[in-house]
């Protein structure tokens, strides 16, 4: 297998956008620097945002699809966020400081008949991913292609809110890794579980409209709604666009 990366996202506030980089540098047992840092509870939240939670707890695309429309940018000195939408002026604040000026930007977005966003949460030392440990994501654009193809249009990645994409294995091949260990660029990472996904995919991230049965495709023709696998980062390293992956 000969696979290069080709993409990679961080999400700075959890269902609020991605932004694309060209380098990171991952530390062992630590989610991907700056993914995931804030997560947003909606009134119905059953936490405290101190601690890791399920992904219910959080406002979301699987609930509101006009947040996939969010695009996101991390002034990481600053320690503040710009986010875009078509349908609302750009906005830059601080998660930690302005919570509420973000919630107001943030609530035409919602979905009248969904819990409303309610805070700005920053759990010490992890990004909110959706797996209870502190996992980075790693998805195969054949796969994409693949369920493309299926759903007769171009799917793009943002619909599946990622961290690194590769290119050069074959649909689905990531399934496969899971117990083994890979390289990717100077750092070594162990697949754990494959990716469950929701209805968040289903939204075009142009637009924040629903538009593909994407969960409707994946079990029509693979007998699942898996894309992606989630893996542990075990040996720390920089990892750049470009760079191989390699089975161990």
């Amino acid at each position: 297998m000969t696979a290069r990366l080709a993409a990679i996202w961080r999400h700075p506030i959890k269902g609020h956008g991605a932004e694309a980089l060209e380098a990171v540098t991952l530390k062992a047992g630590q989610t991907m620097p700056w993914d995931r840092t804030w997560a947003v509870a909606h009134e119905a939240a059953k936490t405290d945002g101190q601690d890791w939670a399920p992904c219910a707890n959080f406002s979301r695309g699987a609930k509101a699809p006009k947040l996939m429309a969010i695009k996101a940018r991390l002034d990481e000195a600053r320690e503040t966020v710009t986010l875009t939408h078509p349908d609302r002026p750009d906005l830059t604040f601080s998660p930690d400081r302005e919570g509420a000026v973000f919630l107001d930007w943030v609530a035409p977005l919602m979905p009248a008949d969904r819990a409303a966003s309610a805070r700005v949460v920053r759990v010490p030392g992890r990004g909110m991913t959706d797996s209870p440990f502190p996992s980075v994501s790693i998805l195969g654009m054949s796969s994409l292609r693949a369920l493309s193809d299926a759903a007769g249009r171009d799917l793009s990645p943002l619909r599946f809110r990622g961290n690194f994409w590769v290119e050069g294995t074959a649909p689905f091949e990531e399934f496969d890794w899971i117990g083994r260990r890979l390289r990717l660029g100077e750092a070594e990472l162990e697949v754990r579980e494959r990716i469950g996904r929701c209805k968040a995919t289903m939204a075009n991230p142009d637009t924040g409209s629903v538009d593909t049965d994407t969960l409707g495709v994946l079990q029509d023709q693979w007998g699942h709604t898996d894309l992606g696998v989630y893996a542990e980062v075990v040996a720390p390293g920089r990892v750049a666009l470009t760079d191989t992956l390699e089975l161990l």
